[in-house]
């Protein structure tokens, strides 16, 4: 700031914020936190693009660095899952459970955790953060968003692996494996979404952190992870119907339609692009405009 510019403010106690505002003005300074333009705030985000991968690379590295296993327990842990719940599932499900169960149930959990820790640690994105939003001005964006590239960072090493296990399991290499390219992108889109509405509601209201682990159980046990929705619900077709529109749902027929060769109807493509699309936009909307108030509640 110029030492004139200083020695006018501190000499000059009687003038009125609007004084001081002029002054800001005049020498081509803004507050800082306030919220710019929709296209600028978005440019501001994308040039601070390698800062959120170095956080998500580091906060990934942190993670594991003091296990001798390191990154090997980002395939261990869903693994471990997969394990348990199919055991158990598979068990209750008798007759009703799913051709080919286990890369069923593999598929199911590997994908979903990829949502389920976007889900939870962007919500966490903001508060978690709360020092860093104080002492420094940059897009709180970009606070959920490497939340988010951190979990698929994270997700990577178990989808690298389940081409392998699905080979094991008696599957034969397809073309279709490479749509799963778009279908994560799709993917990403959604829950970059959902962890900006999130992150928000989190500020705003602190309470909402004590539900997240409720949600994300009751994401994970109606979602499909670990059932054929067909078989459970065959008396109930209502049921179906509604699932027809269930976005996390669709991801894993998609999903397991590509990898496993099963059918799904193939409109669930366009749907979940609709999905995915409109959750981006309304979750950046919804962010965005309380801009300038994360940091000061």
């Amino acid at each position: 700031m110029p030492q004139d510019m200083t020695v006018m403010i501190e000499g000059s106690p009687s003038k009125s914020p609007g004084d001081f505002g002029d002054l800001a003005k005049a020498y081509g300074l803004r507050r800082v936190g306030t919220r710019p333009p929709l296209g600028t705030y978005l440019w501001q985000a994308w040039q601070r693009r390698d800062f959120m991968v170095t956080m998500a690379l580091y906060r990934l590295r942190s993670t594991v660095e003091g296990n001798r296993l390191g990154v090997l327990w980002y395939v261990i842990r869903p693994l471990i899952d997969a394990a348990i719940y199919g055991l158990i599932f598979g068990v209750l499900q008798g007759s009703a459970r799913p051709p080919d169960y286990i890369a069923y149930v593999v598929t199911g959990v590997f994908l979903f955790n990829f949502f389920t820790t976007s889900f939870s640690t962007g919500a966490q994105s903001i508060v978690s953060s709360n020092a860093l939003v104080q002492s420094l001005a940059f897009p709180r964006l970009t606070l959920p968003l490497s939340r988010v590239v951190e979990s698929f960072l994270a997700f990577l090493p178990s989808m690298t692996l389940l081409p392998f296990l699905l080979v094991a399991f008696g599957h034969r290499p397809s073309w279709q494996w490479l749509l799963m390219i778009p279908l994560l992108a799709l993917f990403f889109l959604f829950s970059s979404g959902t962890a900006l509405v999130m992150a928000r509601l989190t500020v705003h209201l602190r309470d909402v952190s004590q539900l997240i682990p409720v949600i994300s159980r009751l994401l994970f046990y109606t979602s499909g992870v670990l059932f054929d929705v067909n078989r459970i619900f065959e008396q109930y077709h209502w049921v179906i119907k509604v699932y027809n529109f269930y976005p996390l749902y669709q991801v894993l027929c998609i999903a397991r339609g590509l990898m496993m060769g099963t059918a799904y109807p193939l409109h669930y493509w366009f749907d979940f692009s609709v999905w995915s699309v409109v959750f981006f936009i309304v979750g950046l909307l919804f962010f965005w405009s309380a801009e300038e108030r994360y940091g000061r509640e």
